[in-house]
């Protein structure tokens, strides 16, 4: 008897076709950057300037949409029949923030503020060094706030859901949408959500890889002292990749000791900016930020900047930033929310979307504040003029860098920031290779992880997209657009996921543990 050639166990499709769009992606703009580039910047006019009400609209509806749930008395609805929630609250929450954005956090805490220095949030065309100030640590908050966590926290809801009350042994986006579009899942309208969203997610992940690589190879180079270039990237990314693949190897055992990990060290490099840095200005500038969004939320959550199209003015900054960070988590919401929902078995809903939130927020705001506040510590004092720099031409990196500088041990500091970099890396890398190796499981049952050969597999085309970024010397606009117009398609799939639980939650109304 013939041994078949193809494991029927595995979903081909949904595991090879998108390797092969992105792969042709990679090859066009490795070697035709010039052409991608003219593509990118015509799909951002309609991505954009024509649909980028789609995305602030999206952002506060899901918003309100989970805290409206958690509140209800569907906020009672358990995940499984857990007695107490499988991960105590530490392990969790670390968790969660280690294991969704937290790679990212690290590289835009150090140099958000700089781009907002520098702009006029709201059309402002006289602003008073208070007002720069204010923006440019409020801003940072907001982008990394409520609106985006509900981005991952509602959709992790429903797989929850999906996983542990329904039982569904399928763990796919497709699969999230079958209240709504019934038998279809099975067919080709649930072949093309998941391929649609498996691209999706592989374009925003490329988006945080070719952004902070650079940072990581100019901290090494100065440690060794060598000049960094794009091949240290790559043989950074090969070690990072590396570490990544031998804890999702591992399985979830490995993550959850990974993600205690990151939390020191992250403790350990907040502690050093503290120590050495301007505490009281940090603390104050902080507590302003936090009032400030407070107090100017929806305005910020709906302010498109309509007067860019009318020829009087206008910044676009709406566009650059809030459009961008909206499509730019919706992107991650393929995979992210599973790993939450996965690690959320025994809890309720509402306790899912309050302390994600709030495990989300003291992460985020922390290290914003912390980061951040000493950066503009050193623009308001007059001893940097980091924004002047960033805007005149200097790498984001190559600015980050003058901040380390300020410290007495600067090598030390450095290091720690590698390590930490790379374990967030690693932390946020293997929760999402975990869900993406079992979307090419037909049939995996709820407490199953997939197949190691899987994870392996999807490990490493994670790193493929980055590389041919960091070959095609892509711009921080380009980066910006590919995550915009990979989220367009992901945005309607997320409404569909959400519609879908809402309506299953209110069938089984009275069916279910409340």
């Amino acid at each position: 008897m013939k041994k078949k050639r193809f494991d029927p166990t595995i979903d081909w499709t949904i595991t090879l076709l998108p390797l092969g769009i992105i792969a042709v992606i990679s090859v066009v703009l490795m070697l035709f950057p010039e052409t991608a580039g003219s593509i990118t910047g015509m799909l951002r006019e309609v991505f954009v300037n024509k649909l980028g009400f789609f995305y602030i609209i999206l952002g506060l509806g899901i918003l309100f949409t989970a805290v409206g749930l958690a509140f209800s008395r569907h906020g009672n609805i358990r995940f499984g029949n857990l007695e107490k929630p499988r991960y105590n609250n530490f392990s969790w929450g670390a968790m969660i923030f280690t294991s969704t954005m937290a790679a990212d956090i690290v590289y835009w805490s150090l140099i958000e503020w700089c781009y907002y220095y520098s702009a006029k949030p709201f059309a402002k065309e006289a602003m008073t060094l208070a007002q720069h100030q204010d923006y440019a640590s409020a801003y940072p908050l907001f982008h990394w706030g409520p609106i985006p966590w509900a981005f991952y926290l509602l959709p992790a809801c429903a797989y929850a859901y999906m996983m542990f009350v329904k039982k569904r042994k399928r763990q796919t986006l497709s699969e999230a949408c079958r209240p709504v579009l019934k038998d279809h899942v099975d067919k080709k309208a649930g072949k093309l959500i998941d391929i649609f969203s498996i691209v999706g997610l592989l374009a925003g992940t490329a988006t945080t890889f070719s952004l902070a690589t650079p940072l990581i190879a100019q901290a090494v180079g100065k440690i060794l002292g060598i000049e960094p270039t794009p091949f240290l990237s790559i043989v950074i990314l090969a070690v990072i990749g590396l570490v990544f693949i031998v804890a999702v190897m591992k399985g979830m055992k490995a993550i959850s000791h990974l993600a205690g990990i990151c939390v020191v060290i992250f403790v350990l490099l907040i502690g050093v900016f503290l120590v050495f840095g301007p505490k009281i200005y940090i603390i104050e500038t902080g507590v302003t930020a936090i009032g400030t969004v407070m107090n100017e939320f929806f305005r910020m959550a709906t302010w498109m900047d309509p007067l860019r199209l009318s020829g009087s003015g206008g910044s676009g900054f709406p566009q650059d930033w809030t459009i961008f960070y909206w499509a730019y988590w919706i992107a991650w919401f393929v995979a992210t929310p599973f790993f939450i929902a996965r690690i959320s078995e025994g809890r309720t809903l509402r306790q899912t979307i309050f302390g994600g939130i709030s495990c989300g927020l003291l992460g985020t705001y922390t290290s914003f504040i912390v980061f951040g506040g000493f950066g503009l510590h050193l623009q308001t004092s007059g001893k940097l003029d980091l924004a002047g720099q960033l805007a005149s031409g200097k790498s984001p990196s190559e600015v980050i860098m003058q901040v380390f500088g300020q410290f007495p041990i600067t090598e030390v500091v450095l290091l720690i920031l590698i390590l930490a970099m790379i374990a967030f890396y690693a932390s946020t890398f293997d929760a999402i290779t975990l869900v993406v190796a079992g979307y090419s499981e037909k049939n995996m049952e709820t407490r199953e992880e997939p197949r190691k050969k899987l994870r392996a597999f999807w490990a490493l085309v994670f790193l493929l997209l980055p590389i041919a970024l960091l070959f095609s010397d892509s711009t921080l606009s380009m980066l910006q657009t590919i995550s915009i117009i990979a989220a367009f398609p992901l945005g309607i799939i997320m409404i569909l996921v959400v519609v879908s639980f809402i309506k299953e939650i209110k069938q089984d109304n009275g069916k279910i543990n409340k």
